[in-house]
């Protein structure tokens, strides 16, 4: 039965993975699976999200952008000047000079609006806040669905209230950043599940619910709780079709890590990634204070990738990141939407497995 708010065939959706790990072919994987595909408009040029707009529209499927909501938070210069200082050793192994001040910008906010109300896309998804009433009217008025990112009920009401069609609950334990309107602000532990019905009876909003699915009883559990869609991004991370970085990839996959940690240190806003050195220095010293940290540390953590060094690199994960296949996308989604007790991802040997049933054989 189609979603009522996505409309793909099945309730699943890939959660658009800013900064590389989304790609074109990852998002017409996923919609050739049934499933609903976000490109992430985050950290991209308008004509950089212009061209991905046209490639994957020319597979013929729906699908969705998502957009950094700009901060109107001023930034501390003095602790992020401390803050700034405090890295510089890091920085010095690889020949790196880091800037005292803070650099601000709003991901090309008017000129994304702008491309996205000349040639509209299905869906548009906000993280970070919400912005003008007026900007997700003109979205709305040229044909496009808008949908909020929240992590609590108060933010899922702010978001009715701005007019949104739908809306994006985001539990703690997904990867990558929070999508919390107040950055500084404690995030507490709650199962996604609770929160999807938290945020139910506070509004009558259609639900995708994101955050700590590790396989088909979370998809299952989700959907019971009360969410049209369920959207997955760490599961996703080791896709063939996904352009996460080999030292990602490398981490992820293997066994130097072993659990994640909220951290404001790669960013300043809090964000769920495995727990490295670099997360374990610095996490407590972190101002709050993004997209300033963002590129405080932006080039010291692109060198540490090249490098292959996970300690510095930001590994953004979600809580079942375990559990990510090295799969094709399609397989990935076919298996969660396996309605079985099966757990743990499908093996990946199991691309050539006369043992596995349909498109997991």
């Amino acid at each position: 039965m189609p979603d009522p708010i996505l409309p793909s065939r099945l309730p699943i959706a890939a959660a658009p993975m800013a900064g590389g790990p989304t790609t074109t072919a990852l998002a017409s994987a996923v919609a050739d699976a049934g499933g609903f595909a976000f490109l992430a408009g985050g950290y991209k040029t308008p004509a950089a999200l212009a061209a991905e707009i046209s490639e994957l529209r020319a597979g013929g499927y729906p699908f969705g952008v998502n957009l950094f909501v700009p901060s109107p938070d001023p930034v501390d210069e003095a602790a992020f000047r401390t803050y700034a200082r405090r890295l510089q050793p890091e920085a010095d192994r690889y020949g790196l000079t880091l800037g005292e001040q803070p650099v601000a910008d709003d991901d090309f906010w008017e000129e994304k609006l702008e491309l996205l109300i000349q040639d509209p896309v299905d869906v548009v998804s906000l993280t970070f806040g919400l912005p003008a009433a007026a900007d997700i009217a003109a979205l709305q008025g040229a044909g496009t669905t808008v949908l909020a990112s929240v992590t609590t009920p108060a933010e899922a009401r702010q978001a009715q209230d701005a007019g949104v069609d739908g809306l994006i609950v985001q539990g703690p334990q997904a990867g990558g950043h929070s999508a919390t309107f107040d950055a500084d602000r404690q995030i507490n532990e709650v199962s996604t599940a609770d929160l999807v019905r938290e945020v139910r009876a506070a509004t009558g909003l259609p639900v995708i619910a994101a955050g700590g699915v590790d396989g088909p009883q979370a998809v299952q559990a989700l959907l019971a709780a009360g969410a049209d869609t369920v959207a997955v991004g760490t599961l996703l991370l080791l896709a063939d079709e996904a352009g996460t970085s080999p030292t990602h990839r490398s981490a992820l996959a293997g066994s130097e890590f072993s659990e994640t940690v909220l951290t404001r240190a790669f960013t300043g806003r809090p964000a769920r990634a495995l727990r490295n050195g670099f997360a374990e220095r610095h996490g407590g010293s972190a101002p709050t204070a993004y997209p300033a940290v963002h590129h405080l540390t932006r080039e010291l953590r692109q060198a540490a990738g090249k490098a292959g060094d996970a300690d510095t690199l930001h590994l953004w994960a979600g809580t079942g990141w375990r559990n990510a296949p090295q799969l094709p996308a399609g397989q990935v989604i076919a298996w969660l939407m396996e309605h079985g007790s099966q757990t743990h991802a499908p093996a990946e040997e199991s691309r050539n497995s006369p043992d596995r049933p349909g498109t997991l054989g």
